[in-house]
């Protein structure tokens, strides 16, 4: 038996391979995501001595009721293990910005609280961070490229988030 040429051979992959316009583009959306949050965490650690997470985590405690998230939803939305979560809360804790205690409706959770010291710390570090944000994305792009940009990734966030996956 014989192996047919290269010409011959048929690729039964061939229709997922990425055309040169979509390989393009998805360079871009990788370029992108790998360098903007790097980007936005240098200019924290410059400006205000907080990386990226521990800001989102001071802005999302600042966003709840009472300032307090339990650990486990607070790793969900900074896209944290609790592992890694909890280093960076003990980090935040020993600069007087949070603090951690158990869950009063139930022990077997812990909350993290945001104290004084760690909102005024997010209200000094917040003004540099949107300008930054506004340099680097917001004033970048037209008020609708700019829905458009956040429609298509909360589109691809469902994708990722979906039960399905």
């Amino acid at each position: 038996m014989t192996t047919p040429d290269k010409s011959q051979q048929v690729d039964e992959h061939a229709d997922l391979w990425l055309t040169p316009a979509e390989l393009a583009s998805w360079m871009s959306v990788v370029r992108l995501v790998s360098r903007l949050p790097w980007a936005i965490d240098a200019q924290l650690q410059r400006d205000a001595e907080l990386s990226m997470v521990e800001y989102m985590a001071l802005a999302m405690l600042a966003e709840a009721s009472e300032w307090t998230l339990r650990m486990s939803t607070l790793a969900e939305h900074t896209n944290s293990s609790l592992s890694r979560l909890s280093h960076m809360v003990k980090r935040l804790e020993s600069r007087g910005y949070v603090r951690r205690e158990p869950d009063p409706s139930d022990g077997r959770f812990t909350n993290a609280i945001l104290l004084p010291d760690g909102m005024r710390k997010l209200e000094s570090a917040a003004p540099g961070h949107v300008a930054h944000v506004r340099h680097l994305v917001v004033d970048n792009l037209s008020s609708e490229r700019l829905r458009r940009l956040g429609q298509d990734a909360e589109r691809i966030l469902q994708r990722i988030d979906s039960p399905a996956r």
